[in-house]
């Protein structure tokens, strides 16, 4: 029996954009790469550290929309407009994963869409 296959659209503003604000398979999500935005698409200002919070904000929202949490995640793939930023990015990364920590990669990119700083995406296991 083949999987079941959902595509689930943005909300807002990034429902203009041309991809998926993640995919279902079965109980498998697939979280598209995000930036730290606002509701408006617009980074927030204040550097990494306020751009990795509100990226994983934007995450925990999808979760949540889809019946999951931040505790269903078991892998991220964090980009980085400069890797010596990493260590910050990594401050405030681990606020964000309390009960465990998702297996990670991370590496630095020569651009992110709109001067991003960083963009994370992430793989979480629903319940079901």
């Amino acid at each position: 029996m083949a999987p079941e296959v959902v595509y689930l659209a943005a909300e807002g503003a990034a429902a203009a954009l041309p991809f998926s604000e993640a995919v279902r398979v079965d109980h498998t999500l697939y979280l598209s790469g995000q930036l730290g935005t606002d509701a408006a698409l617009r980074l927030v200002p204040g550097g990494i550290a306020a751009e990795t919070r509100q990226a994983l904000e934007n995450i925990r929202r999808v979760l949540e929309r889809n019946g999951g949490s931040l505790a269903n995640v078991v892998k991220c793939t964090v980009m980085l407009a400069d890797m010596a930023e990493w260590p910050a990015m990594n401050e405030v990364y681990r606020t964000f994963f309390t009960e465990h920590l998702p297996a990670r990669s991370a590496f630095g990119a020569t651009g992110l869409a709109l001067g991003a700083r960083v963009e994370i995406e992430c793989v979480a296991v629903l319940p079901g």
